[in-house]
């Protein structure tokens, strides 16, 4: 359907499909079916996959980190499919937000690590596997997920720019500035050397 992508309506349309998407509460949903209990009770109440693993349940973490991945990328390879690669950025910028403002939890969400991921993997998958690669390095040598999450976050744009994709650089930037903002008090705890470490309770 020639130009199809540009038309408003139906960007509107792929925002708002892509925002209920990813306002799915995948780590509620899990801990719920593991019986493990409310999330937002556990930890530090974040409703993601590293606040899941401290109920001790790895395999509960796993499939939230891939449920909240996947509902990114979903989002985005639906779009491309059906109206180009404008709306594929809609879907995963607004399946992002979803998941840190999702609208069936008063707008408290998670920190949109996982779903960035995976947003970014199916945007660029070279962008999105190095940008898991520097999280991943990070988190090994730390043990901490949330200074993984910002180094990895902040990595992203320099990555889009010499992996050839900068037309992902703006999108990019805007998910990082918000993964930073919803992180601001993992960064006072790190600054003060308090911040957990990966599977510690908080």
């Amino acid at each position: 359907m020639p130009g199809i992508e540009n038309g408003s309506a139906w960007l509107g349309l792929v925002a708002a499909l892509g925002y209920l998407l990813g306002s799915v509460p995948f780590g509620l949903v899990i801990t719920k079916l593991f019986k493990l209990g409310d999330l937002r009770k556990i930890g530090s109440g974040n409703i993601g996959a590293t606040n899941v693993l401290r109920t001790g349940s790895k395999s509960a973490a796993l499939a939230t980190l891939l449920l909240d991945s996947g509902k990114g990328a979903i989002a985005v390879l639906i779009a491309r499919y059906v109206l180009g690669e404008t709306a594929a950025q809609v879907a995963g910028a607004a399946a992002f937000i979803g998941h840190i403002y999702p609208v069936w939890l008063r707008f408290q969400g998670g920190k949109g690590v996982a779903t960035f991921l995976g947003t970014m993997i199916a945007l660029a998958w070279p962008v999105g596997l190095a940008t898991c690669a520097v999280w991943l390095v990070t988190a090994v040598v730390t043990r901490i997920s949330s200074l993984a999450a910002l180094v990895s976050a902040a990595a992203t744009v320099p990555l889009a720019y010499f992996l050839g994709y900068r037309e992902l650089m703006m999108l990019a930037a805007g998910l990082s500035v918000l993964i930073f903002w919803r992180h601001r008090t993992n960064i006072a705890r790190l600054a003060m050397g308090t911040e957990p470490k990966i599977g510690k309770k908080t």
